[in-house]
């Protein structure tokens, strides 16, 4: 078969993908959105979405035709690819475009699902999933719409040959790379700035309930779940997504080239197949999301987990007759059982993510008791709690690496010079990457579990400020705490697959680095190899960007936390310059003002989002020129092993304080306005820049690192003083 034009295939995985959440988003608005007041508070938290999207669209658009330029003058000497600027413009935008069409729904059916919990909770359920699959269809289809159509204008219009292809498409991540962090920093910014400023005076201070309408915060808190924890996951995930087929492709050409053109195009269409099945996959398990009326929080877990189980089931079968007819007889299997690593792994990662912070299991109850105690026993016990959760996602990543290596035929310890023993480790590399791919190849389902929460959590803001039945916040919050623990595996998700995608990217850049030194190597010179490379961890300059990359984690986290201190500290004076001089407030005759604090929220994560982006990009390049290529290989390897502990710490230990605070608010420990609940409310507050602006934040920066270091890989080349 001419595995070329099969990629046509992959655009019409893609228009299916698109078109299921087109059919979705009708579904969603087909309900009715309830009463005018619901109708008022959606439409005041659509606004203030909407007009942070589009003051942030104005910032990233002014930083990317900077970038752009500056791409099109490196094209121009030929430092590299022609297709860079274009590419990098395009990857932005169709980022942009799926973190704001799945922003969008999220904000119409907020009120659509608070008013379907008045009804019955499978139907609020019914709406608030329904809305998570438009963002996660979106995600999937425009990035496989992207690396499809990528793949065939340069191979048929362009007329490029596997090596260009390979080495182009590795780099096209970079726009993607740029706004995804900008999509997670600011975003979450945004929602931990209003979520610790309205807590921290109307919880802490006031003593009023959570989303009670006579907070001036309220309104950026449920605004800011949907530009973080919607738009935010969305871009970060868009770009694992995307990174893991493109690195694919990339490591495909390099481990079949050997035998010829149709193996190598055979290698580089399998992960755009996968990605098709996952579609399909993805579809068929959203149908076995259903519950009871009154089904309990573990009856609404178990549903979602087996939905997605269902469609891991549902993929892993498919990927095994996919697998064989394009890879052929001979080496189907083992490649399969690479991409079964994958996917299994993203499931364990998952489960643990889940066991370690569901008020269901006991590591959670225990931190909930912890709060007896204290804000401090609360603290550290939820920082040791994430401390602790680390070991199982390492170990699960280090025996997906292993195992994919192995399977797809990889030998340790061999001698570059044996020229068998290369292409077996080169097939072992490319087994890595189809074990991201497998990760990855439900995202159209598992990122719906996670999207579905932040909609559930503004359907309960909304009942609160509509004065709707009590049933209703019981239900949206039923549906809420479930959603807080599918948010959690899903930054597990997003977090495991990173760093094998990172991992992935890190060998393609060790191949494209070989490739410009032999390039720059005079004629009749013996061709550079990659055992010319000394990656030794003696060498200083490996062993000076591994602690380079290390410091870099460090300093990145650093300034988001501190971002979010300054801007939830301005929440936090207008929330209380408001009780202080609006008279009538706390009765209920005077409404707050909460444009004031929808703007400071969009001021402040608008600013504070540039310097650690530009950070993630500025640092691989000096990098580079200082210390070179095997500086920048330390580099890579440092942010990434430190930056996936550091990410799976603070994301698990901020979700623990959160269900934890749940837990206590379901009557646990003295309930609410206990002197527990009021420690597990600092805790909580603690931990909200943990999990939603920096934890999740990481992930995306040593991706993006990797994917600069590619960009930038001929000029370090060419110009490194050692």
């Amino acid at each position: 078969m001419n595995w070329e034009i099969a990629f046509v295939i992959g655009v019409a995985g893609a228009l299916i993908a698109l078109a299921f959440a087109f059919i979705q988003s009708r579904k969603v608005m087909k309900f009715s959105e309830g009463t005018e007041k619901m109708k008022k508070i959606a439409a005041s938290i659509r606004s203030g979405a909407k007009a942070y999207l589009k003051r942030q669209f104005k910032v990233v658009i002014i930083f990317y035709m900077i970038v752009v330029v500056l791409l099109a003058i490196l094209a121009v000497f030929g430092y590299i690819s022609v297709f860079m600027p274009f590419a990098f413009l395009i990857g932005g935008l169709l980022t942009q475009l799926s973190a704001f069409i799945g922003m969008k729904i999220a904000t119409f059916a907020n009120s659509r699902t608070a008013n379907a919990a008045e009804q019955s909770l499978n139907k609020g359920l019914r709406v608030a999933f329904s809305s998570g699959t438009v963002l996660s269809f979106t995600v999937v289809g425009l990035s496989l719409l992207d690396v499809s159509l990528w793949f065939l204008l340069l191979r048929f219009v362009f007329d490029l040959g596997p090596t260009e292809i390979a080495d182009n498409m590795v780099m096209f991540g970079v726009g993607v790379a740029v706004f995804a962090l900008f999509a997670r920093v600011g975003g979450g910014i945004f929602t931990k700035a209003a979520d610790v400023g309205a807590d921290l005076v109307g919880k802490v201070e006031a003593g009023i309930p959570e989303d009670d309408p006579r907070n001036p915060a309220v309104i950026a808190d449920n605004v800011g779940d949907n530009v973080g924890d919607v738009a935010g996951m969305g871009a970060d995930l868009y770009e694992s997504y995307i990174k893991s087929m493109h690195a694919s492709i990339a490591l495909g050409y390099a481990a079949f080239m050997h035998l010829g053109y149709d193996m190598v195009f055979a290698s580089m269409f399998l992960p755009v197949a996968l990605a098709v099945v996952g579609v399909i996959a993805s579809l068929a398990g959203t149908f076995f999301i259903r519950t009871k009326e009154n089904a309990t929080k573990k009856q609404l877990l178990d549903t979602l987990r087996f939905g997605t189980y269902g469609a891991a089931a549902i993929a892993a079968v498919g990927f095994a007759p996919v697998t064989f007819l394009i890879m052929g007889a001979d080496n189907w299997f083992g490649l399969y059982l690479a991409i079964l690593v994958g996917l299994v792994a993203g499931c364990l990662i998952a489960y643990f993510t889940e066991y370690f912070t569901s008020a269901h299991y006991k590591p959670t109850k225990n931190l909930a008791k912890a709060s007896e105690t204290g804000s401090a026993t609360f603290i550290i016990g939820g920082i040791a709690l994430g401390m602790k959760s680390t070991i199982a996602p390492v170990l699960i990543i280090i025996a997906a690496v292993v195992g994919s290596f192995l399977a797809a035929g990889g030998v340790f310890g061999f001698v570059f010079g044996d020229a068998d023993a290369v292409m077996s480790f080169n097939s072992g590399l490319y087994g890595i990457g189809l074990a991201a791919v497998g990760m990855l190849s439900t995202l159209g389902l598992t990122l719906a579990c996670d999207a579905y929460g932040p909609v559930a959590d503004n359907a309960g803001g909304i009942a609160e400020m509509a004065g709707m039945d009590p049933k209703v916040r019981e239900r949206t919050d039923t549906l809420d705490s479930i959603g807080n623990t599918t948010a959690a595996t899903g930054k597990g998700f997003a977090i495991g697959s990173a760093a094998l995608t990172s991992l992935a990217l890190l060998v393609s850049f060790i191949k494209l680095a070989v490739r410009e030194i032999d390039a720059l190597r005079p004629a009749g010179a013996e061709p550079f190899t990659m055992a010319d490379l000394n990656l030794n961890i003696q060498n200083p300059s490996v062993l000076i960007g591994i602690f380079i990359g290390a410091m870099l984690v460090f300093v990145f986290s650093a300034m988001t936390m501190s971002a979010v201190k300054r801007a939830a500290q301005s929440i936090v004076l207008e929330v209380r310059r408001q009780f202080r001089e609006i008279a009538g407030i706390m009765e209920g005759k005077a409404d707050p003002d909460y444009a004031t604090c929808v703007d400071l929220c969009t001021k402040s994560a608008l600013r504070e989002m540039v310097g650690p982006t530009v950070l993630g990009v500025v640092v691989p390049i000096i990098t580079g020129l200082i210390f070179g290529v095997e500086g920048v290989i330390g580099l890579i390897g440092g942010s990434t092993v430190v930056g996936f502990v550091m990410a799976v710490f603070m994301a698990n230990s901020g979700g623990a304080w959160d269900n934890a605070k749940k837990y206590i608010e379901a009557g646990n420990h003295g309930g609410k306005g206990s002197e527990a609940h009021k420690a597990a409310v600092i805790g909580d507050t603690v931990g909200d820049p943990f999990k939603d602006t920096t934890g999740p934040s990481l992930n995306t920066l040593f991706k993006m690192v990797a994917t600069v270091s590619m960009v930038f890989v001929g000029i370090i080349a060419a110009y490194s003083i050692f």
